[in-house]
């Protein structure tokens, strides 16, 4: 047994000696029953949160408006609801008021059947009250009652239903589907962050292109990323992009990433050719261009991911990388100095799986990602950029004046340490004799 669930255990039991019911609830049950290891542990009791923290003093009623307690166990910290029946719902995302009630009124308020679950640790029991366990054994996603009813009440709900279809690999349910699609309009209404926070984890997971294909299916992906829906019908020049137009060159990309993927990466692949349909010219021999798609793309990237409310560290590496996605093609005629400079970048392994599957998505020509990847062998055994061969107060001391032609001149410096011109303090103070001397 896992220290969380001894813990979840401990503490149902003492409400059970208190004259309480105690359940595990949620999630919890559904994976267990999945052989699936769980995240934490909920429990749902009759007792009311006065009644918690009488029992649990140092536990804290974080959600007292919503019957929930926060019972710290050790390291565990274990949320302790009071069965409860909700009010209806005014901003789309919580009831407005909440009543006391039995174990089956508070299974019917639930999202999904299959989180409809309690379990009772004592009795090793599994109480299903909304047939749950015969849709967890179809590997169904299906609403609670009125599918329309429960998508209006929590409208985070619309994308719960397609995160447990993607990431569990299950099918939803018909008419819950079908309430998917016809209330997808009204995730618009609840906050950007919890869209985004439900979106990033179908789109982290390894079935993410499932996850693409049930969002764009049911008008999710139009709510969140707008913008995308230009890819469709957006067609490339076919000796580069034999698979097709950009939506079907994005989602192919999406399916060669590995399982585990960081966020800036993730979003560099969906956003990367974001500018193509509005970049897109026809020459009057039918050559198909996107001139300037890279520096729109970085620009339409950013705004995208500030209105989502990412953090600047993952606005900042995703842009760059959508940005300077079409550099690639040059890197066996750069010089080493200006390649040295851009693979020391903290990004930069990012911007080579982006190049990699981008080239997958398409063409299939690697020569570029593996003439990187012997540069990044030759560079392993120094440090890509070296410590300089001269300071500021080195070039001072030398007679050249203080300012800005000093950072000037040491970067000059650097670029030739870079390319292997100058290898010693002498040799670059020679050099500098040379080429620039004090005036």
């Amino acid at each position: 047994m896992s220290e969380s669930k001894q813990r979840a255990a401990e503490i149902a039991q003492r409400l059970r000696q208190a004259g309480f019911i105690a359940y595990f609830a949620g999630g919890c049950v559904r994976d267990a029953l999945r052989g699936a290891d769980p995240h934490d542990y909920d429990i749902a009791t009759d007792a009311t949160p006065e009644e918690v923290q009488r029992l649990f003093p140092k536990s804290q009623a974080v959600g007292a408006h919503f019957g929930v307690v926060v019972v710290r166990s050790g390291p565990e910290h274990i949320e302790v609801a009071t069965f409860r029946t909700d009010g209806s719902y005014q901003d789309g995302r919580h009831p407005e008021a909440v009543s006391y009630a039995t174990p089956q009124e508070d299974a019917q308020r639930r999202d999904f059947t299959v989180n409809g679950l309690f379990y009772d640790p004592a009795a090793d029991l599994v109480i299903d009250f909304v047939g749950g366990r015969a849709d967890l054994a179809a590997h169904l996603v299906r609403a609670i009652g009125d599918p329309a009813a429960r998508f209006r009440e929590d409208h985070l709900r619309l994308l719960r239903a397609v995160r447990f279809a993607a990431t569990l690999g299950w099918e939803i349910e018909p008419a819950t589907w079908a309430a998917v699609k016809a209330e997808a309009p009204r995730l618009a209404k609840i906050s950007i962050e919890r869209s985004r926070d439900e979106f990033l984890k179908i789109m982290l997971h390894p079935n993410r292109v499932r996850g693409l294909d049930l969002l764009d299916e049911s008008g999710l992906l139009r709510v969140i990323l707008p913008e995308m829906e230009a890819l469709k019908g957006c067609s490339q020049p076919p000796e580069f992009h034999p698979e097709g137009d950009v939506w079907v060159h994005t989602r192919l990309m999406l399916s060669l990433l590995p399982e585990v993927v960081s966020t800036p990466l993730l979003l560099s692949v969906l956003l990367h050719d974001i500018a193509k349909p509005g970049t897109r010219t026809v020459d009057e021999t039918g050559r198909i261009r996107f001139n300037g798609h890279d520096e729109l793309g970085a620009a339409m990237a950013g705004n995208i991911l500030r209105r989502l409310k990412f953090s600047n560290e993952v606005i900042d590496a995703a842009v760059e990388a959508v940005r300077l996605h079409m550099k690639f093609m040059h890197v066996q005629e750069m010089r080493p100095a200006k390649l040295k400079r851009w693979m020391a970048d903290a990004t930069f392994d990012d911007q080579m799986a982006l190049h990699r599957v981008d080239c997958l998505g398409c063409h299939g020509m690697l020569d570029n990602y593996h003439f990187l990847l012997a540069k990044k062998a030759e560079f392993a055994d120094e440090p890509v950029i070296p410590p300089p061969l001269l300071t500021g107060y080195d070039l001072m001391g030398l007679g050249y004046p203080r300012g800005p032609e000093i950072g000037r001149l040491l970067r000059a410096v650097q670029d030739q340490q870079l390319d292997g011109t100058l290898r010693t303090r002498a040799e670059a103070i020679a050099w500098l004799g040379r080429e620039a001397p004090p005036a």
